[in-house]
């Protein structure tokens, strides 16, 4: 909790007094040095330099997205410490040529081509705080070999190939000028502007 942050007359009228704060020295410590910062900020008194005023470090993980054959189904996630790649939960749904993207705590896998080689509209969601799969609303269009970005907390899905006819190996494909946005708290695919040309 950044203590400093909390409104002044709360941070003095109720955690300052709070009897399992007063009981131990160095909780009650803590508290007095973010009353302390508290004031400073309040009153413009110079640079706060004490902990309570430092950012937070952020946190940043690699997650790998591969498996065994030309079909992706595993998820590793790097730990950088400890210098290994550690498995995480299987892809339900393997596929090839999809893209993958990160809001937040949460990693986006759209489109692709499944192990019938059918272009798919198909969106899955890691959750990396509860190390599980779940199925987002599908893409307007199906695509794969398509960009994926993350542009002020949406999904954008840019071009990408799609199939003419057919889902055989050997069927054509047409290149995508349509771009979609992803909204996770509606959960829900728009049209935006398309590109000029297909890529």
């Amino acid at each position: 909790v950044r203590l400093a942050l909390l409104p002044a007359i709360y941070l003095m009228e109720n955690v300052a007094t709070e009897e399992l704060i007063t009981k131990h020295r160095k909780s009650k410590d803590i508290v007095e040095e973010a009353i302390r910062c508290k004031l400073k900020i309040l009153q413009n008194d110079g640079v706060v330099t004490s902990l309570c005023a430092r950012p937070r470090k952020t946190g940043h993980a690699l997650f790998l997205l591969g498996g065994q054959t030309f079909m992706c189904d595993k998820l590793y996630l790097v730990d950088q410490k400890a210098k290994e790649i550690i498995p995480k939960a299987d892809i339900p749904s393997p596929r090839k040529e999809f893209s993958a993207c990160a809001i937040g705590c949460k990693v986006y896998i759209t489109g692709g081509r499944g192990s019938e080689n059918g272009v798919s509209k198909d969106v899955w969601v890691y959750d990396t705080l509860h190390e599980e799969w779940s199925k987002a609303a599908p893409m307007l269009v199906a695509r794969f070999g398509h960009g994926s970005a993350e542009l002020k907390h949406c999904l954008y899905v840019v071009g990408g190939h799609t199939a003419a006819t057919g889902c055989l190996p050997a069927s054509p494909s047409v290149s995508l000028k349509q771009v979609e946005q992803y909204d996770p708290v509606t959960n829900k695919w728009t049209m935006v502007a398309p590109l000029r040309e297909g890529v």
